[in-house]
This record gives structure tokens, C-alpha cells and sequence, in this order.
């Protein structure tokens, strides 16, 4: 298992922060630091306390008005870099709400080191349309972290983040932003836009189909953007979506030889199948292949989870295909023993079901 993220904070990194601040603040108190970072708290909080502690003993150990300590926060954060180092636009989320054009400043500096995209947040909840004009004038910057903080920070259901009811309700404001960062050259920005309509999706689903339809054809940027944001939608087998990509939902495709070379997996294993397409046509065509897996929950219930295996104009009568599946433990995943079921989906349509047993 990989080390978690929240050990990143260890004794180096925070003697690290140390010693940037101290080119900035001589008197910076540093062992004062160290043991307000590590308090009798600190090994039972998880990786967004210890962002939030270390944000506050930062601002604490400053000791200094808001637009002082940003003065010393900008520089010291070009220091560090990366999802750890979060914790200086929070800062900002913390004590900057009724500093708007200093915290605006400082949200588009730092984002460039570390993203705020947790810390634009409390500013768009208290006053969306100014913010949202914000993240719009940000769409056009130059550099590429800020352009994709305009469409990652203002995400409906942006993980790990503050909630946005109102984007859930009326998403029209983040709008705008998509359309300006639809063509952006950088791929990092794209993937946002794609994730922000993905997000879209859950809750205003009309919304993106019609979205989708202006967008598909433009080109090949736009193509993928509209494939990666409409991913639920397909998983859900919505029969307007998988047209508007040429998969004909019960679309005439039969499933041979579904097989499993084990009966029996154990938590820990993996499972291992085998089937065929075939069609009576020239060709099997436009298919979307996917596969279902109906894990056991604590309860007893069963939970589905689908996994895409390929899609695209398959030119041959038949197919063969041969997958595994995984059932090593996994930090977003639990296994529990019992009855499980795999299910081959084409073009949203289930064709095909078995059953076997987890222990």
C-alpha cells in the first residue's frame, strides 16, 4: 500500500516551512512551530485537519495582520507545490472572506504552486456572481493552473470539497467558463471542463445532453471533452447519449461462452473470464462493451459497480474477449464474502449474467 498522503507532513517538511519563512520573518519562531504542529491532536487528525492545523498555526506563529502575512505567504508558498502543499490558498479560505481584492490576488498566485480549489469556494457561496465573474476573468490568464482553477473550483460536486447547492440546483453561472476553456491547449484544463460537465450531469442532465449536441463534431478536443463529461450518463446506459455516440441500445448482439475459470474467488484474488460477440450481420458495428460486477455489501444487499472494456466500429462478425477482475482489498473498496454476479453489458443492454461466490 502506498504511504498516505496526510505522513507526507512529517518533521523534514515542516522544518522545510520553517526555513522558507525564516528567509522572509528572522523571527520566525520555529521550535514554537514544531510543537503547535505536533500536538497531543496530531496523529489521530486525518489529511484535511492537518491541512486545516497546520493553515491556522501558520496564521497563528505569523502573528501578523491579514494583508501582512500574505506579503510573506506569497513567496514562501513558491516554495512547495503540489496537493500537500494546500494548505496556503487555505489560509486564505480561512481569513481572507472580507478581503476580497487582497485574497484574489493571493488565490490566483498560489494556485499556480498548489491549486485553490477548496479555497475559491466559501468566496462563490457568499457572493457567486462576483465570484463567478472572477473565476471567468481568470479563464483567459496565461498561465494554464489558473485557467483551470476557473472550471475546477467552481465544480458542482467537487470531491473532498465545500458543497455548491446552488450549482446543483442552477449550474448557468459556470456556463460561460466551459465555453471560454472548451479549446484550451492545455489538456490539464479540458480534463476540468470535462469533470465540471461530468459533475453536471447528476443533476441537470437535460442541461449537458444539449450541451453535448453543440459541442460533438466541433473537433477532436471538444469530442473528447463531451465522451469524459457525458461518462456517467453512458454508464447509465442513457439511451440519448449512447445514440449521440452510435451505440444503438438493444442493438441485436449475442453473448457465447460467458465463462469463469473460478467459481469461487477469494477476497484477495481476482476473477477470471471469457465470452464472445457475435452478430448475424457483416459486422458486429458501433459497440460500447462493458461488464457489471453486483458486490456483496456488510448488509447483505448488493452494490453494482461498471467497468467499460472497450468501445468503438468493430469491423468482424465476431469478437473474443478475456478480462480479470481484482479482489485485493482497496481503501475505496471492502470485499465481503458471499454471492456476487458479472454481467456483460453492450450498448447499455445487459446480455448476459452469471453468478459465483466470494470467500
Amino acid at each position: 500500500m502506498p504511504e498516505p498522503l496526510k505522513n507526507s507532513y512529517n518533521k523534514s517538511y515542516v522544518s522545510r516551512l520553517v526555513g522558507s519563512f525564516l528567509v522572509y520573518v528572522p523571527n520566525f519562531d520555529g521550535k514554537d512551530f514544531h510543537q503547535k504542529i505536533f500536538d497531543q491532536d496530531w496523529n489521530e487528525r486525518e489529511l484535511k485537519s492537518r491541512m486545516d492545523h497546520i493553515a491556522r498555526m501558520i496564521y497563528e506563529v505569523l502573528a501578523l495582520d491579514y494583508v501582512s502575512a500574505l506579503n510573506i505567504l506569497k513567496p514562501v508558498c513558491k516554495d512547495f507545490g503540489g496537493y500537500e502543499a494546500m494548505f496556503f490558498p487555505h489560509i486564505i479560505e480561512l481569513y481572507g472572506i472580507d478581503h476580497w481584492d487582497d485574497s484574489m490576488a493571493a488565490l490566483e498566485h498560489m494556485t499556480q504552486f498548489s491549486s485553490s480549489e477548496f479555497a475559491v469556494r466559501p468566496f462563490i457561496v457568499k457572493s457567486p456572481k462576483k465570484m463567478m465573474k472572477q473565476m471567468l476573468r481568470w479563464s483567459i490568464h496565461d498561465n494554464y493552473h489558473v485557467r483551470r482553477l476557473s472550471s475546477e473550483g467552481c465544480r458542482s460536486r467537487l470531491p473532498w470539497a465545500m458543497a455548491l447547492p446552488a450549482f446543483k440546483k442552477d449550474p448557468t453561472l459556470i456556463l460561460p467558463i466551459l465555453e471560454k476553456l472548451k479549446n484550451d491547449e492545455s489538456e490539464y484544463v479540458r480534463k476540468s471542463v470535462a469533470n465540471n460537465i461530468n459533475d453536471i450531469t447528476k443533476d441537470n442532465p437535460v442541461l449537458v445532453k444539449e450541451l453535448a449536441s453543440r459541442w460533438l463534431g466541433e473537433n477532436k478536443n471538444t469530442d473528447w471533452i463531451v465522451k469524459h463529461g457525458c461518462r456517467t450518463l453512458l454508464k447509465k446506459a442513457d439511451a440519448e447519449v449512447l445514440a449521440l455516440f452510435g451505440y444503438i441500445p438493444g442493438q441485436k448482439v449475442d453473448v457465447l461462452a460467458l465463462a469463469i475459470a473460478n467459481k469461487t474467488v477469494a477476497i484477495g484474488g481476482e476473477l477470471n473470464f471469457t465470452f464472445s460477440l457475435s452478430s448475424e450481420r457483416a459486422k458486429l458495428g458501433m459497440l460500447r462493451i462493458e461488464y457489471a460486477i453486483d458486490y456483496m455489501k456488510s448488509n447483505g444487499s448488493q452494490s453494482r459497480k461498471i467497468f467499460k472494456i472497450s468501445e468503438g466500429d468493430i469491423q468482424t462478425k465476431t469478437k473474443d474477449i478475456k478480462r480479470k477482475q481484482s479482489f485485493k482489498e482497496m481503501s475505496t473498496r471492502k470485499h465481503y464474502p458471499g454471492k456476487h454476479a458479472l454481467s456483460i453489458i453492450v450498448n447499455g443492454t445487459e446480455v448476459k449474467k452469471i453468478t459465483f461466490d466470494v470467500v
